[in-house]
């Protein structure tokens, strides 16, 4: 019998779980692997959240909800915008997604045909680029070339060698943590409008940006498309859920296509995340041991050879030229993780361009981790 694969399938695979994949079995071997690969909180969900997922469990009854999300979580992520960003974000816009993965494919589902050229920032996360590749979309890829951040020149020069229809970036961004700063996030939406480009922003690591508040894309336009997770500050990523703010017209549409795609997020999650926003205490301590640990990965990573690739302003990634040590990213992370038992994420995940002298480490494990992680790299490379 033929079996049937589709072109789609063939995406670049994401090396951060491959190298995942292969830390896992080293540890299963024994190995005393630390690792920096995956952007994942090492800590658990808030006590409240999990107490809040034991009580419905308790109940029994856990089914589906409307596909745009339970009520009263979407109450609670609109009343978030009126406190953390003073600005108003209706009920109505709202939509609660399966984590923020299902929330840019219906993003991209709802907003662009294929063969739509939509463009990205190189280096960037890379699930853009692959879930857009899978769906027939045209990615443009911006090579920011030493540019901290996607600027508004940037969006103008590629539009001008051939029309976008839309453009995603991300602040705090991964992989570099780079922040776009208010005046040019301005910029870049003032002018996507201008140009007639649709924008999605992506906001997944809000509430971790170190040196300045977080200013939502919202603020300057109510037609920009915003995806945001409970993922990263609120340490809830295997629950697997997140959130969409839309132009009204887009509503209508990401709820069908979420009826037939997903039908609901969990329901267990979207209970659970409701208590999310009641524990920024709790929160806010998880935070500071992010800074803490970006503290000692500024100083002694460039002691160790790698440079950065951009400021570390948020999240919790520290993004490196490793082109002093080595001319091959991808092979200099295996061994790396063989040798040294330190796993962390080649630039090709990023920027398949370029990718081949840049290096990730994300920094959100313990900080006992952390210094052991550099001090094992420095016994490795001496």
């Amino acid at each position: 019998m033929a079996v049937a694969i589709s072109r789609r399938g063939e995406v670049e695979p994401f090396h951060a779980m491959d190298i995942l994949a292969e830390a896992n079995r080293l540890r299963a071997l024994g190995a005393p692997v630390i690792s920096m690969a995956v952007g994942q909180p090492s800590d658990p969900a808030p006590q409240r959240v999990r107490d809040a997922a034991a009580a419905a469990l308790k109940l029994g009854r856990i089914g589906y909800t409307d596909a745009l999300g339970l009520a009263d979580l979407r109450k609670a992520i609109s009343a978030h915008y009126a406190e953390h960003y003073r600005i108003d974000v209706p009920v109505s816009r709202i939509a609660v997604t399966t984590g923020s993965s299902a929330a840019f494919n219906l993003a991209f589902l709802a907003m662009f045909d294929a063969g739509d050229r939509v463009a990205i920032a190189a280096p960037g996360y890379p699930a853009y680029r692959n879930i857009m590749g899978a769906l027939g979309l045209d990615v443009v890829e911006i090579e920011l070339e030493g540019a901290a951040h996607l600027h508004a020149e940037h969006l103008r020069t590629a539009h001008a060698q051939k029309p976008l229809k839309g453009v995603l970036f991300a602040s705090p961004a991964n992989p570099t943590g780079a922040v776009v700063p208010a005046g040019d996030l301005k910029a870049l939406v003032d002018t996507a409008r201008e140009l007639g480009i649709a924008v999605i922003s992506d906001e997944i690591y809000h509430r971790l940006a170190y040196g300045a508040p977080d200013v939502t894309a919202l603020t300057y336009d109510s037609d920009v498309t915003v995806i945001n997770s409970f993922s990263k500050y609120y340490c809830m990523t295997g629950w697997r859920i997140g959130w969409m703010v839309l132009p009204d017209r887009l509503v209508r549409p990401v709820e069908r296509i979420a009826q037939s795609l997903y039908i609901s997020a969990p329901e267990l999650s979207q209970v659970a995340a409701i208590e999310a926003f009641n524990v920024t205490d709790e929160l806010e301590v998880i935070k500071a041991r992010y800074a803490w640990n970006r503290e000692l990965l500024a100083k002694r990573l460039p002691e160790l050879g790698f440079s950065f690739a951009a400021p570390m302003d948020g999240a919790f990634y520290a993004f490196c030229d490793v082109s002093r040590l080595t001319n091959d990213s991808m092979e200099f992370a295996s061994r790396m993780l063989a040798e040294a038992h330190v796993a962390a994420t080649p630039g090709r995940d990023f920027d398949p361009l370029a990718g081949y002298r840049f290096m990730r480490f994300s920094y959100a494990g313990s900080h006992d981790d952390m210094v052991e992680s550099m001090d094992r790299l420095e016994r490795w490379l001496r």
